[in-house]
């Protein structure tokens, strides 16, 4: 039997005056362990200087970045700010920085996986890719072909789906090439995924 804990991460305004402070607040006040950031919901360059302050802050702070580097529905939020490539120049220019790219990037989990692969502090989450299961499996065999299973963690996209759903599917990424001459992702791959310690490799105490 696992025991729950919850450890928050704070979101803010990076352009808003005051962001800064509200970091300060949000760590020293309420005790948030990392910061979630949407370039793309916040329609801005994840790379743009005026942000800067704020990601110095959390390399200075110890406080990891997760940042929503994927595709959006909404039609007024601009697909040019959500490639994971935009996250490589923050990474080189913030590189004690722990950078977390929610969801792989999908759709462009093959740049996510270059890049976790050439920056020692990238990471990438595998939330939200269990609905199209084709394009996770392939992700996930991408990823292995790579190396790079142990850069990943795990996430669910809770509330939308639920911890149980997202480790039954992750589980059972095989099935699509069941009775298939295509080469699976090892099951003892998979549980180290699951298994991750994401709070030693982020860096959480």
């Amino acid at each position: 039997m696992y025991k729950r804990q919850f450890i928050g991460f704070l979101s803010i305004e990076p352009l808003s005056p005051g962001a800064l402070e509200e970091i300060d607040r949000a760590v020293n006040e309420l005790g948030l362990k990392g910061i979630k950031l949407g370039p793309v919901y916040q329609h801005y360059h994840p790379a743009d200087k005026r942000v800067y302050p704020v990601y110095e802050k959390a390399q200075e702070m110890g406080l990891p970045i997760l940042f929503h580097q994927a595709t959006v529905p909404g039609q007024w939020d601009p697909l040019e700010y959500a490639h994971p490539l935009l996250l490589e120049k923050v990474a080189l220019d913030f590189p004690e920085l722990k950078i977390i790219v929610a969801h792989m990037g999908h759709p462009w989990e093959n740049s996510t996986i270059a890049m976790i692969r050439k920056q020692p502090n990238m990471y990438a989450d595998i939330s939200a890719l269990f609905y199209r299961p084709w394009q996770f499996f392939n992700s996930m065999r991408l990823c292995y072909e790579y190396g790079q299973m142990h850069k990943l963690l795990f996430g669910t996209d809770f509330p939308v789906t639920t911890p149980a759903e997202s480790l039954e599917k992750i589980m059972n990424l095989n099935y699509v090439v069941e009775g298939t001459g295509i080469p699976r992702v090892p099951e003892e791959e998979i549980e180290k995924v699951i298994h991750q310690d994401a709070l030693k490799i982020l860096g959480i105490k």
